[in-house]
């Protein structure tokens, strides 16, 4: 939760990263000609409209790489919502009208919502949903995975990394046991792209559907992308009815300013990803490692070697996370996911993780990012003891 900083006319720090990142400054001058001189519809067919289509063509290009893909794998969708909705729903649709007779589709009971509500949606059209649990440090057990798969499965999603733990999953070797069984593996990637010393690659990691979100990795909000796999082929139903303009699996007309700077977002995150992962490795060891020292009791949710570089999710001893960052103003962090901001309730996610109710209460995710400066990691260390510490004091 980011406090309201015009009552203390503090400088706000911002470590919230896995709710949304800023536009980088090389985005938004991309897009900004796309928005009068090249304003042009995507479709039309005439002199204006063909530098238009090459730039959106571009993007796509730009966006596949970035994963490993072609560019006639990426449909563009209005983010990874919609992305969610299309892979899961449709996929499984389009099965059912070919006549397989599996039912089951498959999850996993920290996924984001959308995932988590799209397979529990299809239980009205005759589904059965299968929601598989984690353990205490958020790792699903691949044998709890391989026994459900021993039931005929539509298909199972399983995100690449958490978006409020950073907890990241073998996906690799979990696409391997769909495909063994024949379902067909969705995977998540709004959390990870651009943020592993290493590059994602949905070719090596056999996935059939990914989903991506541009405004995730310093891009614009309101776009994002769904890979469909072309060889084997991956067919789906589309969510609504229309003009079909990307690849007849998504109606509507293009936002064109904002796939571009999607696109120059996949491009930035492909070079630099290495770059900026490496500094976060850096920064979360000095920061974990002196709170600890600091804090006796301050404990880290979910596992820390298979995690995100930049990602914390912190459970402090005794002091409710409420209580704490009220006392700290300009730190800018999530007590949960940002999709549920309007829920009071407790992190879902921690709580299937076996945190009770109580300690998901004492715990706020935080996440470096691009436009993070060293000394901002040094401040909140010192902010988040001292908020701790008269907290405590005044309970004694």
């Amino acid at each position: 939760m980011c406090q309201s900083v015009s009552k203390s006319n503090l400088q706000p720090i911002y470590l919230d990263y896995q709710s949304t990142t800023p536009c980088d400054d090389r985005v938004v001058k991309a897009m900004l000609p796309f928005f009068n001189a090249y304003f042009a519809n995507y479709h039309s067919n005439h002199q204006m409209a063909h530098p238009v289509e090459k730039a959106v063509e571009q993007a796509r290009y730009q966006v596949a790489d970035l994963i490993g893909a072609q560019s006639s794998e990426i449909i563009f969708t209005s983010g990874a919502t919609e992305a969610n909705n299309l892979a899961i729903k449709g996929a499984v649709r389009h099965q059912i009208q070919q006549k397989s007779k599996a039912r089951r589709v498959i999850t996993v009971s920290t996924e984001h919502k959308t995932v988590l509500e799209s397979v529990l949606a299809l239980e009205k059209e005759g589904i059965e949903p299968f929601i598989l649990s984690v353990d205490r440090q958020g790792m699903l057990d691949p044998n709890a995975l391989e026994e459900a798969l021993q039931t005929p499965t539509l298909l199972v999603s399983i995100m690449a990394a958490n978006n409020e733990t950073g907890v990241l999953h073998p996906i690799k070797q979990l696409s391997a046991l769909c495909h063994k069984a024949g379902a067909i593996f969705h995977c998540d990637l709004v959390q990870i792209l651009g943020k592993l010393p290493r590059p994602v690659n949905v070719r090596e990691w056999d996935i059939d559907l990914a989903s991506i979100s541009a405004h995730k990795l310093y891009g614009p909000k309101g776009i994002g992308a769904l890979y469909v796999r072309r060889k084997p082929r991956i067919r789906i139903t589309p969510l609504f009815s229309g003009g079909g303009q990307e690849r007849g699996l998504r109606s509507g007309t293009l936002p064109v300013p904002l796939i571009i700077g999607s696109g120059v977002a996949c491009q930035i995150a492909k070079r630099e990803g290495l770059i900026e992962s490496e500094r976060f490795l850096i920064w979360r060891k000095k920061f974990i490692d002196t709170l600890q020292t600091l804090i006796p009791g301050l404990k880290v949710n979910g596992s820390l070697e298979n995690r995100l570089p930049g990602s914390l999710n912190l459970c402090f001893p005794k002091i409710p996370a409420l209580d704490l960052l009220r006392r700290i103003p300009q730190l800018c962090v999530s007590t949960s996911s940002a999709c549920l901001s309007a829920d009071i309730a407790t992190s879902y996610v921690l709580r299937a993780m076996g945190l009770s109710d109580e300690e998901a209460s004492r715990s706020f995710r935080l996440c470096f990012g691009r436009m993070t400066h060293e000394k901002e990691v040094e401040q909140t260390i010192k902010f988040l003891y001292s908020a701790w510490r008269d907290a405590m004091a005044e309970i004694h």
